[in-house]
């Protein structure tokens, strides 16, 4: 490839709306999974956000983002550096967005182009799938813990005011 045809390639190459997302979302829509897509208002735009399950699903090009031992992931032989270090940066960027998503409660599950491939994607959606309700039931747990201990707060605040009022009553009394 001239470096003219390579770029014309490369630049066609699109962010969101690929085939594999597509491929995942549908299969998680047929599942009943209800989901928005390049959510602006989070760190790293994730391809699909599951408010429902506190969960966001990452679909990962496997050259793009440097899938280790993956037969679709080679450094190209000509400008050997530059994409090495663009891989690396997309890597760090990742695990940056990945850390700040967790920081704000949200789980991420990451699916690799790979393995939306025919002879793996039921596996695959089968996995995403119970990542997505395992994730869901520790976000309500964790939510009715939140909503027990607000409420024995409460209970405490209560009893304590009551307490305060029969003392103030008490000494008025006397």
């Amino acid at each position: 490839m001239t470096p003219e045809q390579r770029f014309k390639c490369m630049s066609h190459n699109r962010a969101k709306n690929t085939g594999p997302e597509l491929k995942l979302r549908r299969a998680l829509w047929s599942l009943g999974f209800r989901y928005r897509i390049n959510e602006r208002r989070l760190p790293g735009k994730p391809d699909i956000v599951l408010p429902k399950y506190r969960t966001v699903v990452f679909v990962h090009g496997c050259f793009w983002h440097g899938h280790k031992d993956c037969k679709n992931y080679t450094v190209p032989k000509t400008n050997t550096e530059f994409w090495t270090a663009k891989v690396t940066r997309n890597q760090e960027r990742d695990q940056e967005v990945w850390r700040q998503l967790e920081a704000k409660g949200w789980s991420v599950i990451i699916v690799w182009e790979c393995e939306l491939k025919k002879t793996m994607l039921e596996d695959t959606v089968g996995r995403v799938r119970a990542e997505i309700l395992r994730n869901g039931e520790l976000y309500l747990s964790a939510q009715e813990d939140r909503r027990r201990s607000r409420e024995a707060y409460r209970l405490m605040r209560r009893q304590q005011r009551e307490k305060e009022a029969a003392l103030l009553a008490e000494l008025k009394g006397h």
